[in-house]
């Protein structure tokens, strides 16, 4: 089983874009709130390479990148792959 990580924010609506994308799949994921934990904010930036928007998706250690990333992955048929659901 592959490893999701997502680092999020509350009352981010791509977050929940993203969220839901994973949760149709049936996928589980670790979602990390660099609003209650600002500490992982810092980690994210470097994971993400500087990128300081959320979400930032992480596939086993593969930086996806946001929820529009995410989405275009689903769109070109990929997603299902990164997933190990195909």
């Amino acid at each position: 089983m592959v490893k999701v990580e997502m680092y999020s924010s509350m009352f981010c609506p791509f977050c929940a874009r993203a969220k839901h994308l994973l949760s149709q799949k049936g996928v589980e994921f670790d979602e990390i709130d660099v609003d209650t934990s600002p500490g992982r904010r810092n980690e994210m930036l470097q994971r993400a390479n500087g990128k300081h928007t959320v979400p930032q998706i992480f596939i086993d250690d593969y930086h996806v990148g946001g929820s529009d990333d995410l989405a275009a992955l689903e769109r070109d048929g990929k997603l299902d792959g990164m997933l190990g659901l195909a």
